[in-house]
C-alpha cells in the first residue's frame, strides 16, 4: 500500500482501559447485526450502549414479545476517535456516524436522555425523526428532569427526544400536567 494510506500505529491500539473518558460516538452496523455487535465490542473492551424497546410481535399461531433496537441499524458506543480502528474492523460494522470521515460525538444528555426513558417504564418506543414542536421539561413523575419536544398523538402526549447525530427520535407516553415549557 502506498506511504499515505497507512494508518499510524496509534490507530492499532486497543481502548484504553485507564478509566479514561470518551465521548460516545454513533455505530452504524448491518441490519439485525446490533446485539452481535454490541456484543463483539464489549468484547473488545469498549462501553456499548444498544438501546431497546419490549414490542409484541404477530406470529400466526401465538404473540410473542421482542426486545427490538429503538434504532434500527444503529448503537452507541464510547472510544477515542483517534483510536476507531478497532470499532470500524468489528464485523456487522459498517462505519462510525459522522460528518465525512470525521466520527461526531454525541452529547452525553442525549444518550442520558434515551437511557432515562428507556429505564422509566413508561413505554417507550421509536419515534419519526422531529425537529419542531415546543421544546418541554418533565417537572415531576420518573422522567422529571428530563427535556425533549411535546408532541400530541390523538388524545394523548408524548416526549420525543431526538439523536440529532442519528436523525433518530424515541417518544414516551407523558401526562400534560408534568411538562413545563423551555424558553427558546
Amino acid at each position: 500500500a502506498p506511504e499515505s494510506s497507512r494508518l499510524p500505529l496509534q490507530a492499532l491500539q486497543p481502548p484504553s482501559r485507564t478509566g479514561c473518558y470518551h465521548p460516545w460516538f454513533g455505530v452504524s452496523v448491518r441490519p439485525r447485526f446490533e446485539k452481535s455487535v454490541e456484543l463483539l465490542l464489549a468484547n473488545k473492551g469498549y462501553s456499548s450502549y444498544l438501546p431497546v424497546h419490549r414490542s409484541r410481535r404477530q406470529r400466526s399461531d401465538r404473540v410473542r414479545q421482542v426486545d427490538s433496537p429503538v434504532f434500527p441499524g444503529y448503537l452507541f458506543c464510547r472510544f477515542d476517535p483517534l483510536y476507531r480502528l478497532h470499532v470500524i474492523t468489528t464485523p456487522g460494522d459498517r462505519s462510525i456516524v459522522g460528518l465525512g470521515r470525521v466520527p461526531t460525538p454525541i452529547p452525553d444528555v442525549e444518550i442520558d436522555a434515551i437511557q432515562t426513558m428507556l429505564q422509566s417504564g413508561s413505554g417507550a418506543e421509536p419515534w419519526p425523526y422531529v425537529q419542531d414542536g415546543e421544546r418541554v421539561r418533565i417537572t415531576q413523575g420518573a422522567l422529571a428532569g428530563l427535556e425533549g419536544i411535546l408532541v400530541r398523538k390523538k388524545s394523548q402526549f408524548r416526549l420525543v427526544v431526538s439523536v440529532n447525530m442519528l436523525q433518530r427520535s424515541v417518544a414516551t407516553e407523558i401526562d400534560q400536567d408534568w411538562v413545563s415549557p423551555i424558553g427558546r
